[in-house]
């Protein structure tokens, strides 16, 4: 190492290749990052000196972080079949289903809530009390009983409700969440649950109340099956599922809403075709303009119904 008293060697680079420090006297190679760490490695892209905590392990030697950051952006990110980010575990699944149980356990232990959250058309519940419902303007009525099922259950099928819905999201769940990507899959299963609301909210008398997953479930089937038509996969499974289920609808229209199940189907196929056939240019931009014209759509179905029930023409 130079001393000061040799003023003609300093600056000058090391004998074994080192870089001259950057002060002082001081004439080995630093940590571009942190200049008071001594460090003979540098990195392979750009040839700058950097400490262990400044290198990332590349496929060839070891590069600096700004490299690695560099890399990463310039990479082409990995997509699902149709355009949505691969992501590891089914984590909507698994958060919607905690939040159906949830909601489920709330309803049992507090019945009360129910009536604030189920489907509701237009109506009072009770003479001279106020008008309530979707029509009266409480359009969160439209998702938050696809949320909500009595815990002493409509007709006492509560529990039946919730078990079939929650076992159909958990078999089809977590399929679809993997080739739809999690903000596809999300869309489809809200967006089916407000359109099977819609489908009750003109097919019902504004009095009915109604509430469960199914719509939403039921857009879940419909996605299966345009996936698997998508995919020339075996649709015959899920044909048979959603047939069987809608004649349950039927034969037991009493305690199922059948109009739920419909809008919701509906809904699903809808909005997945437009996920799954979407031209591969420009994608993105045809689902997210897709979504945009369901949910208008819907929500002009919903202003349409609302003038009808508050004018009286219904």
């Amino acid at each position: 190492m130079s001393t000061p008293s040799d003023p003609g060697s300093a600056g000058q680079a090391r004998p074994d290749g080192g870089a001259p420090g950057t002060g002082g006297d001081q004439d080995f190679p630093t940590c571009y990052r942190h200049p008071g760490r001594e460090t003979y490695v540098s990195c392979v892209r750009c040839g700058r000196h950097a400490c262990p905590d400044c290198m990332r392990s590349a496929s060839v030697g070891q590069q600096c972080v700004e490299c690695v950051g560099e890399g990463a952006r310039s990479t082409r990110q990995a997509r699902t079949t149709f355009g949505g980010r691969p992501a590891a575990g089914s984590v909507v699944t698994w958060t919607l289903l905690g939040i159906n149980v949830a909601l489920f356990l709330a309803a049992w232990v507090r019945p009360g809530i129910v009536n604030d959250l189920v489907m509701l058309g237009y109506a009072s519940y009770g003479y001279g009390s106020p008008l309530h419902g979707v029509a009266a303007g409480e359009w969160y009525r439209l998702i938050t009983s696809a949320f909500i099922v009595p815990g002493a259950g409509l007709n006492g099928l509560g529990l039946m409700d919730i078990l079939f819905n929650m076992w159909a999201l958990v078999v089809v769940g977590p399929s679809l969440e993997g080739v739809l990507g999690r903000a596809r899959f999300l869309a489809v299963y809200l967006v089916s649950a407000v359109g099977g609301g819609v489908m009750y909210y003109y097919l019902v008398a504004p009095n009915s109340a109604a509430a469960g997953a199914s719509g939403a479930v039921f857009g879940l089937f419909g996605a299966w099956f345009v996936v698997s038509r998508r995919l020339h996969l075996d649709t015959r499974g899920i044909v048979g599922l959603i047939v069987i289920n809608l004649a349950l609808g039927f034969f037991f229209h009493s305690f199922i809403a059948w109009q739920d199940h419909i809008g919701g189907l509906l809904t699903g196929v809808l909005l997945t075709a437009a996920y799954v056939y979407a031209p591969r240019k420009n994608r993105a931009v045809v689902q997210v303009a897709a979504t945009i014209a369901v949910v208008a759509l819907i929500v002009v179905a919903v202003v349409i119904r609302s003038h009808q029930l508050t004018s009286g023409a219904a």
